[in-house]
């Protein structure tokens, strides 16, 4: 799965081959097809199993908090943190994104990473609104759009442009930006 997660990453859907995939994760092009009639079958379980490991544990962890900021933060650190281990995991992310646009079929899986990422922050938002932590007319749609363009920002840059440090130092700064800790009062 790594090998393919990576491949898929770095080739794009359309190039990626079972033939790269398989020298990647050192077996046999036949290997790959005993497991994966298709190209299409063995993307949709690198992108379903990327989400478990990813999405949706940065999920389960972010609900434990009781704010939006309190959720964003433990959701971005706990995608951060998964991603600093295999760099792999923010460049498949990304690279998904680009290729559910190119390939909309590619997208149709109940696992797509954009829209259960987005559902979630849209419903921590709501909470936050019902709760009377943000305003009630805050625009939703362009709240949860902000948000995920923060985050896939962060995931290109941990992907694709520079070290773990300097991806968890850029993603301090936006966290303590979010939680008003870098603001003057005065």
């Amino acid at each position: 799965m790594r090998a393919a997660r990576e491949v898929f990453s770095e080739l794009g859907y359309d190039a990626a081959t079972f033939q790269a995939i398989a020298i990647r994760a050192d077996l046999t092009r036949p290997a790959i097809n005993h497991y994966f009639a298709s190209k299409r079958l063995l993307y949709q379980e690198v992108v379903d199993q990327t989400n478990a490991l990813v999405i949706e544990a940065a999920v389960q962890q972010s609900q434990r908090e009781g704010t939006l900021a309190g959720r964003i933060r433990a959701f971005i650190q706990a995608v951060v943190q998964a991603e600093g281990q295999d760099r792999s995991v923010a460049a498949f992310l990304v690279t998904a994104v680009l290729e559910s646009e190119r390939h909309p079929e590619l997208a149709e899986s109940n696992h797509d990473s954009r829209e259960f990422t987005r559902g979630y922050i849209k419903a921590a938002i709501k909470d936050a609104i019902e709760s009377g932590e943000v305003r009630a007319d805050m625009d939703i749609e362009a709240a949860a759009e902000m948000f995920m363009a923060v985050m896939w920002g962060l995931g290109f840059y941990a992907g694709f442009v520079d070290d773990k440090e300097r991806l968890f130092a850029i993603t301090e700064q936006f966290l303590e930006l979010l939680s008003g800790k870098a603001w003057h009062t005065g």
